[in-house]
């Protein structure tokens, strides 16, 4: 039997040997998901501030059209809108009279005034006549009728407190039916009038006459200007006024020298007379007044 040849040399292993079966096979889902997170974590570490100020950006974004999603779109009111809105407030709600702003105005300025005669009656002054007046000046300086303290020796006023004192004729118009007072004492708040120019002055415009009518008071009654630039003159003849203001508010004697103030609670003029068609005196729905600008004058105000 004949035995087999074997080569001494070793034998050569080919180059290309076969490649690991573990190395060519698909790498499984799990690794590839690995794979992606690990980048995502790196790049997220990378770009952490810019990524949250995009999303930030875009929740402002998203919550804004939200909003916009559910809100209503504006109504377009219109004129007749209004119309309506206006009717049912005046139907449903009932406004104030133009007098209560007027009269709340003025209030703390007025002022009654009472003439006193030199008898003594019942251990009192005997008064001899009752007017109204208004303070001007806060310091105690009151414009009044000169017809309300004419002939009178002493003359008190009381304030809208209560309080009383004399006050001293310091200034008269006769041509003008005005004088002017100054009280010896005055309350520490005491409020002076608003004054407003009888130029602008229409006829028709609200008015409201504020007085002492037969020493009661003080007392409120509203109208409107009837007339501008009348004349009056008294029954007896020794009263002739030019320049008037005519108004409807109700006056009676003890309104004369009380103010007559326009909406805004502005005094416009001086109560100076009532027209009377009969012997006993009444209102017989006009009166006058002396516009304000000159009564401020006989005070020593300067011309509006």
């Amino acid at each position: 039997m004949r035995k087999g040849f074997y080569s001494g040399t070793a034998r050569k292993i080919s180059a290309t040997a076969p490649a690991d079966p573990q190395s060519l096979r698909e790498p499984t889902k799990p690794e590839v998901t690995q794979t992606r997170t690990r980048r995502w974590r790196a790049f997220y570490k990378r770009h952490e501030k810019p990524l949250l100020v995009l999303a930030g950006a875009f929740a402002a974004v998203g919550l804004i059209a939200l909003h916009g999603s559910f809100m209503t779109p504006p109504q377009v009111i219109t004129q007749d809108d209004i119309d309506q809105a206006v009717t049912r407030t005046l139907e449903t709600k009932i406004l104030p009279s133009p007098a209560i702003k007027a009269y709340q105005a003025v209030r703390p300025s007025i002022v009654r005034v009472r003439a006193i005669g030199d008898g003594l009656e019942q251990d009192e002054y005997f008064q001899r006549a009752v007017g109204s007046g208004v303070v001007i000046i806060n310091r105690g300086v009151i414009l009044t009728s000169l017809h309300v303290v004419a002939g009178a020796s002493r003359v008190r006023v009381q304030f809208e407190d209560g309080s009383e004192s004399d006050a001293a004729i310091v200034s008269r118009q006769p041509e003008h039916d005005l004088a002017v007072l100054q009280a010896s004492q005055i309350p520490d708040d005491l409020q002076a009038a608003t004054l407003r120019s009888a130029k602008q002055l229409i006829e028709g415009e609200h008015v409201t006459a504020v007085g002492f009518p037969f020493g009661i008071g003080p007392s409120v009654s509203h109208g409107v200007i009837s007339g501008l630039r009348r004349q009056y003159q008294s029954p007896d003849g020794e009263r002739v006024l030019s320049n008037l203001i005519q108004f409807d508010a109700a006056a009676n004697p003890g309104s004369s020298g009380g103010p007559l103030v326009n909406a805004a609670g502005e005094v416009i003029g001086i109560v100076t007379a009532i027209l009377t068609t009969s012997e006993k005196a009444g209102f017989s729905g006009i009166g006058f007044a002396v516009p304000i600008e000159i009564a401020a004058g006989a005070a020593g105000l300067p011309p509006f």
